[in-house]
């Protein structure tokens, strides 16, 4: 899918081990607006995503954003993961979704979002909730009103094991609320 951006047009693909350096620094630049990972760790949380798109700058082959998506039965220790899993039987969850700071603001993270939206349910047809965190504590504003923006719903929060005050943010998976 190819979208028009300020300085930028860009073509949304699945994730490859050839993007692997890429992926990292981008999640490790946007720390802690996602968590910090090795580049062990996050090939395997790719590897174990029933999503995972990136998105390319067309002009330079530049990976420029990314999204995770786990299913229920993924070998992933996040104890925000573990808390959906606990209280949904069938759920899709966005781990991590990240721009690099000089590409947002230009469409890319919501183009990403409606391919996991579409994606999603044909991989996990059965998932009936699409779930995340979004950061309390480090305070993410601009993320909160993003996903409430997306018809996301706070149903609970939880202080994670590195001591993050989250938020746990759900909608039906396949729901309509408002096109972003």
């Amino acid at each position: 899918m190819a979208l028009p951006s300020p300085g930028v047009t860009f073509t949304i693909r699945p994730y490859t081990a050839g993007d692997l350096a890429a992926v990292h620094a981008i999640n490790q630049a946007e720390v802690p607006r996602v968590g910090s990972e090795t580049a062990e760790a996050l090939a395997h949380i790719a590897a174990e995503s029933i999503v995972a798109p990136v998105a390319v700058d067309d002009a330079t082959g530049a990976v420029v954003g990314f999204a995770m998506v786990l299913g229920p039965g993924a070998d992933y220790g996040s104890d925000n993961y573990a808390w959906f899993r606990e209280r949904y039987a069938d759920f899709v969850y966005l781990d991590r979704v990240a721009i690099p700071a000089e590409h947002q603001r230009r469409g890319i993270g919501r183009a990403l979002y409606e391919h996991v939206a579409a994606a999603a349910v044909v991989a996990r047809p059965t998932a009936t909730d699409w779930t995340l965190e979004v950061n309390l504590r480090p305070r993410n504003d601009q993320s909160l009103a993003f996903h409430t923006a997306m018809g996301f719903v706070e149903v609970g929060q939880h202080e994670s094991r590195h001591g993050y005050l989250v938020a746990m943010l759900a909608k039906p998976l396949g729901s309509s609320a408002r096109r972003w």
